[in-house]
């Protein structure tokens, strides 16, 4: 299974979901799909742009883990 960790990063920068949508320029909705572990793909564009925006890895964003 695939998990994204966007909230634990978010946290960890102290950056709120508003802030980080205005920063990528995806819309709040989009990034609340991400966040809640909803969002069935990720283009790369996206996920670079929030990589940039919270000056982090892509591992530390997406995780792995086994069923």
């Amino acid at each position: 299974m695939i998990v994204i960790n966007l909230d634990v990063i978010m946290a960890k920068r102290k950056i709120s979901l508003n802030e980080l949508s205005e920063r990528v320029g995806i819309t709040l909705a989009n990034l609340s799909v991400l966040k809640n572990n909803k969002a069935k793909a990720i283009r790369f564009s996206t996920l670079e742009a929030i990589c940039e925006a919270l000056d982090c890895n892509v591992e530390d964003i997406i995780e792995y883990r086994k069923d």
